[in-house]
């Protein structure tokens, strides 16, 4: 299978890239309460943030779920959050893409 195949999701042939665009158009809040996540961690003094910790601190905090927040996205949410807060730089280590 080629890397752009596993990028894709099977049922929809979207790609994770256009998934997560879509899923955070619907889910605004959900960026909004991973910021506030880390702003926080940073403010106890975390020299390093996961964004799957976040994610995970999320599930809990939010008593019916999020359906459809994908593990698949925490890469293109620390993404955003750099986008957003450069100066957070050294704060999430980002690898290389393989997938769209």
């Amino acid at each position: 299978m080629s890397i752009a195949a596993l990028g894709s999701h099977r049922a929809t042939g979207r790609t994770i890239t256009e998934q997560f665009h879509a899923f955070d158009a619907h889910h605004p809040h959900i960026y909004k309460a991973l910021e506030h996540l880390a702003a926080r961690r940073l403010v106890a003094g975390a020299k390093r943030v996961s964004v799957k910790d976040l994610f995970e601190d999320l599930r809990r905090q939010l008593p019916d779920g999020v359906d459809g927040l994908n593990n698949n996205y925490t890469a293109l949410y620390a993404r955003r959050l750099l986008h957003e807060h450069p100066h957070w730089a050294q704060v999430f280590e980002l690898r290389r893409r393989r997938a769209a």
